[in-house]
């Protein structure tokens, strides 16, 4: 089958990400990553059951720290689990929720009408503010700070002038070969820190030929010629998991 329709295939709740909660070495390296400080506002935007927020609380001494989510079981744990520390967790949906006081955002959304909405609201926070999303940057714009596979952009954005330009900044490279692609899936993989780690080997290798192949459509890939590693990896998905990925190379 084509990876397209692989991905339909799997759950909505994996491919969204809302069954995804990040490790506490994730969230420890985001916030080393933003410098996050006693006097930071930080808030997290799909905070889940609020190990993010009460991390960052406990760990940073931060002026403030909010956990927001929409689910309402999510926020009555959060809340439970979290009952003496200076947190606040409050169920909202993101989309219209009030943080213009936030100096650090989290925010790890895949759906593209959200982020086009929330694209707006940050634009208007205030000065420095710092806004981290894990793997890509916010649409359009160019990172101002990057540990892949986390990200961070900085009001006021810069633009990129186009996703060439956006990849490579994020990669931090001229071009991308093989081993900037195996190497940075490695690491998205080893921060999202799946429970099945059996199929971590899987995840890295379909994330390596996605960036690769990202980076061969865009023109930014290193030489013409497609190298021997990644044929490789096209055939074992090819022949072992039945899933086809050399059609998304453009002609």
């Amino acid at each position: 089958m084509k990876i397209e329709e692989y991905l339909k295939s799997l759950p909505k709740g994996i491919i969204s990400g809302d069954d995804v909660q990040l490790p506490d070495h994730s969230f420890r390296e985001i916030f080393e990553l933003a410098d996050l400080s006693e006097n930071d506002i930080f808030y997290h935007l799909g905070c889940g059951d609020g190990k993010g927020v009460s991390i960052a609380s406990k760990e940073f001494n931060l002026k403030k720290s909010v956990g927001i989510d929409i689910d309402k079981n999510k926020i009555e744990q959060a809340k439970n689990q979290n009952k003496n520390l200076n947190c606040e967790f409050i169920c909202e949906d993101i989309t219209s929720s009030n943080f213009e006081d936030a100096t650090v955002v989290l925010f790890w959304f895949t759906e593209e009408d959200i982020i086009q909405k929330m694209v707006k609201k940050f634009e208007k926070l205030n000065e420095g503010c710092k806004i981290v999303t894990i793997w890509g940057p916010l649409p359009d714009r160019l990172p101002a700070k990057v540990d892949f596979p986390y990200i961070i952009n900085q009001v006021p954005f810069k633009q990129a002038k186009d996703l060439q330009e956006q990849l490579l900044a994020v990669f931090g490279v001229k071009c991308i070969d093989f081993v900037t692609a195996w190497e940075n899936a490695e690491r998205y993989t080893k921060a999202i820190e799946s429970k099945e780690s059996e199929n971590d080997r899987f995840l890295t290798i379909m994330q390596s030929l996605v960036i690769w192949i990202n980076a061969k459509n865009l023109g930014v890939a290193c030489g013409d010629e497609m190298p021997e590693s990644i044929k490789t990896y096209i055939g074992i998905l090819r022949t072992y998991f039945n899933i086809e990925v050399e059609h998304l190379l453009k002609k």
